[in-house]
């Protein structure tokens, strides 16, 4: 196992099928070839919810259960909690001299979320540096491998950029540079249609939810506006039913074929949805069972959370004790 990956989440609400297809699946089988570590990175949540601390503090269990639920082996994966590795929050410190005001400000997935939570002049100076501290998280573990969305590039190259003026700094290769692994599935939208399956849009559907809620959720969805009649002929791009099937539905030939009626007209959209409900149901049912065990025993989940995190502090501790080093300031080492 040469490869060293950290991936993570921040929790602020149950993980949902974004997740699963986009990271959690993949997250599963790394752990059988590689060294894998999975941050809940409950001071990164705080970065937008540091005056509602519940929305964080109240899911992190959630959370740490999606995770088994889908199938994280904490004995293969060591799972971890960022508020108990106290040396993240000083490399954060450290880094945070090397990267200037404008350059976090130039980052697209920074102006791109600033954006969208409407932050106008209040952004909350822990938001606007949220990527130093994941280059924190990163470098504290030496990675070499992290998973990431495409929107995520950006923090990657920053990440690197850090690792590089660390070690100019230091004269020696203290740090080591890390790369992307990118998800064989593009971003999921949302059930509105929107650009990105989000908690905070109210769009998603968690890996909780029953099948009601998967119900209710498909009957939303946005197929071909131009689709009035079952004989019309309809378009596959952008329907956000078929960019579902396509993620979730095993039989790829049937959707294939699907999308070949469709194209030529005389398929309703309600066919479509009723299989994507099927698949969503199906997909979901054993997890949410699985889910709801862990829950039932928070006590289980903390340990588990208590052990991962004592395995990651000595690691992150020694990382810190070298940059300190770089720095000067290792006076009382």
């Amino acid at each position: 196992m040469s490869q060293k990956i950290l991936t993570g989440d921040r929790p602020t609400g149950s993980l949902h099928l974004g997740h699963y297809v986009g990271s959690l699946t993949q997250r599963v089988a790394l752990q059988d070839t590689s060294s894998q570590t999975i941050l809940i990175a409950d001071m990164q949540g705080l970065t937008d919810n540091g005056h509602t601390p519940a929305k964080v503090s109240g899911n992190i269990l959630n959370v740490l259960a999606d995770y088994l639920a889908v199938g994280i082996d904490p004995e293969r994966t060591v799972i971890c909690l960022q508020s108990g590795l106290p040396a993240l929050a000083e490399l954060t410190m450290y880094y945070a001299n090397l990267v200037t005001v404008s350059r976090l400000q130039r980052n697209p997935t920074v102006k791109a979320e600033i954006a969208g939570k409407q932050f106008g002049a209040s952004i909350p100076a822990g938001f606007l540096s949220y990527p130093i501290s994941q280059a924190a998280d990163i470098t504290a573990f030496r990675a070499d491998l992290v998973p990431v969305g495409d929107d995520q590039l950006p923090m990657i190259e920053l990440t690197n950029e850090v690792v590089r003026k660390v070690n100019q700094v230091a004269g020696s290769e203290v740090l080591v540079e890390c790369r992307p692994l990118l998800s064989k599935v593009s971003r999921l939208p949302g059930v509105d249609g929107k650009a990105k399956m989000s908690k905070s849009l109210g769009n998603a559907i968690t890996l909780g939810s029953d099948d009601a809620e998967i119900e209710r959720a498909v009957k939303k969805m946005y197929t071909d506006p131009n689709h009035l009649r079952i004989e019309d002929p309809g378009s596959v791009e952008g329907n956000v039913v078929f960019t579902y099937l396509d993620a979730f539905c095993p039989d790829e030939a049937l959707v294939t074929r699907l999308k070949e009626d469709y194209q030529r007209g005389g398929l309703a959209d309600s066919k479509l949805k009723c299989l994507l409900t099927e698949c969503l149901q199906g997909l979901l049912a054993p997890i949410r069972t699985r889910r709801a065990r862990f829950l039932s025993d928070p006590a289980g989940l903390m340990a588990i959370l208590r052990t991962g995190t004592e395995k990651a502090r000595a690691e992150t501790e020694e990382t810190a004790r070298k940059v300190k080093a770089a720095f000067g300031l290792d006076f009382f080492s």
